[in-house]
C-alpha cells in the first residue's frame, strides 16, 4: 500500500492511527503530522516538496569530472585523505572529505578500507611530553628503482609529535645512536623508550626465555648513563601507536617525494627536516593532557663521545692502539708524556671518523684510514 491508501483507510476507520504508523514506519508523531497535511491539501500534502528542486550544495558536475581527472592522473597513488588535503589546500576545491570519499568510491578509482578486526583496547598515552618515546624503522620502497632503505623515526607518546626521522641504509646500533642524538640534541633527555626487541636493542640468549636480565650492549650502556629506561615491547600490535604513524608515512611520502622530484636519498632527508615533519606535526599532533615538558637539560655531557660505537682497547709500547687493521697512533699530552699499557677506548663516531678516550677524555682522533686529525680535548661526563 502506498501512505494515501494507508492515511485513508486510517480515516475511514478500517485501523487506527497507531497501526497506521506501525505500517509507514513513522513515529505518533511524525503521523499526526500527515493527518493534519492530508486535512489541509488531501492526497498532495503527502508529497516531498524537495522533490525535482536543485539542492543549493549540490556539487557542479565540472567539478567532480576534476576531481576524478587529478586523482586518476595526478595523484593516483595518494590515499584519499591525502589526497583531500591537496584537493582543498593546492587546487581550491571546497569539498569535505567524506564527499570526496565517497565520489572516488562510487567512480571504482578507491576501494573500500576492510573491517577493523576485533576490538583491542587503547593503551592510554603518557600525560606529558618528555616522558615516553617511540623509536622504530620501516623498509619500504620509498624511492622507486633506489634499494629499500629503513626509515628511523623516534616519535613522543604524549601529543604524537615526530621528534627525529631520516633514512638509513640499514637499521642498527649507528641508526639508532643517530636517532638518539637528534632527540637529545634538540629536546634533551627523555623518560623511557619505546622499542622493539631487534638485537641491536637488546641480547635474547633464549628465545623462550625473553631479553636477557644483564644487557651490555652498545644501546643499553648509552640508556643506562641517561637515566632512561628501556621498554621492549612483545608484539608488533603492542606498539600500535607507532605502527599506526609508519602507515601514515607509508601512505603519503612515498608520493610526495615522487610529486616533488625527489630521486635520493640525500634530498629525501632533507625533505624530511625541511618540509615534511613540520607539516606531519602540524596535521597530526594532538593536545597533551599536560602543557608541561618532561624533557630535561643535557648540559655537561659529551654527547658525542658517549653516542658512540666504543671497544675497550689497550695502548701498546709504541703509544699505538690496534683497531680493526689500524693503528692509531697517540701523541703525547700536557698531563701525560706517554699512555703505554693504559685501558683506552676506541669510538666509531657517528660522522664516520674514530677516536681514543682515556678517562672521559679525548686524546686522539683519526680518519678512517688512521691518519690523525685535530682532536679538541673535552671532559666527557
Amino acid at each position: 500500500m502506498t501512505r494515501a491508501e494507508v492515511v485513508k483507510k486510517a480515516f475511514e476507520g478500517r485501523i487506527t492511527w497507531q497501526q497506521a504508523a506501525d505500517i509507514c514506519d513513522l513515529t505518533p508523531r511524525q503521523m499526526l503530522r500527515l493527518r493534519e497535511r492530508y486535512q489541509a491539501f488531501g492526497p498532495e500534502g503527502l508529497r516531498d516538496g524537495r522533490a525535482g528542486r536543485v539542492q543549493p550544495w549540490r556539487i557542479p558536475r565540472e567539478t567532480l569530472e576534476e576531481v576524478c581527472r587529478l586523482k586518476r592522473e595526478v595523484y593516483p597513488d595518494f590515499s584519499i585523505r591525502h589526497f583531500h588535503q591537496f584537493l582543498t589546500e593546492k587546487h581550491k576545491v571546497r569539498m569535505c572529505y567524506t564527499m570526496t570519499r565517497n565520489i572516488l568510491q562510487v567512480r571504482g578509482l578507491v576501494e573500500k578500507a576492510p573491517g577493523r578486526g576485533r576490538y583491542h583496547r587503547k593503551r592510554e598515552r603518557r600525560p606529558m611530553r618528555g616522558m615516553l618515546v617511540h623509536l622504530d624503522a620501516s623498509k619500504h620502497p620509498w624511492i622507486p628503482g633506489l634499494p629499500h632503505w629503513d626509515l628511523v623515526v623516534a616519535m613522543d607518546d604524549a601529543d604524537g609529535r615526530i621528534l627525529f626521522a631520516r633514512f638509513f641504509p640499514e637499521e642498527g646500533i649507528v641508526s639508532t645512536l643517530g636517532a638518539l642524538r637528534g632527540v637529545l640534541s634538540r629536546h634533551g633527555r627523555f623518560c623511557e623508550l619505546y622499542t622493539d626487541r631487534g638485537s641491536h636493542f637488546c641480547r635474547t640468549a633464549d628465545a623462550a626465555a625473553g631479553p636477557d636480565k644483564i644487557q651490555n650492549g652498545h644501546i643499553p650502556r648509552v640508556l643506562k648513563v641517561l637515566g632512561i629506561r628501556s621498554i621492549l615491547a612483545r608484539s608488533p600490535e603492542a606498539r600500535g601507536r607507532s605502527e599506526r604513524c609508519f602507515g601514515t608515512l607509508q601512505r603519503r611520502l612515498p608520493q610526495e617525494l615522487r610529486l616533488h622530484g625527489i630521486t635520493t636519498y640525500e634530498e629525501a632527508n632533507r625533505y624530511l627536516e625541511r618540509l615534511f615533519v613540520p607539516d606531519f606535526n602540524r596535521r597530526f599532533t594532538v593536545v597533551p593532557q599536560q602543557q608541561e615538558s618532561a624533557f630535561s637539560s643535557t648540559k655537561g655531557l659529551d654527547l658525542e663521545l658517549l653516542l658512540s660505537v666504543q671497544h675497550e682497547r689497550q695502548v701498546r709500547n709504541d703509544n699505538t692502539v690496534h683497531f680493526e687493521s689500524l693503528a692509531l697512533q697517540l701523541q703525547p699530552s700536557r698531563t701525560r708524556a706517554h699512555f703505554v699499557r693504559c685501558p683506552v677506548t676506541v669510538h666509531e663516531f657517528l660522522d664516520d671518523t674514530l677516536g681514543v678516550s682515556y678517562q672521559g677524555q679525548l686524546v686522539g682522533r683519526f680518519d678512517r684510514s688512521g691518519l690523525p686529525l685535530a682532536t679538541a680535548r673535552r671532559k666527557a661526563a
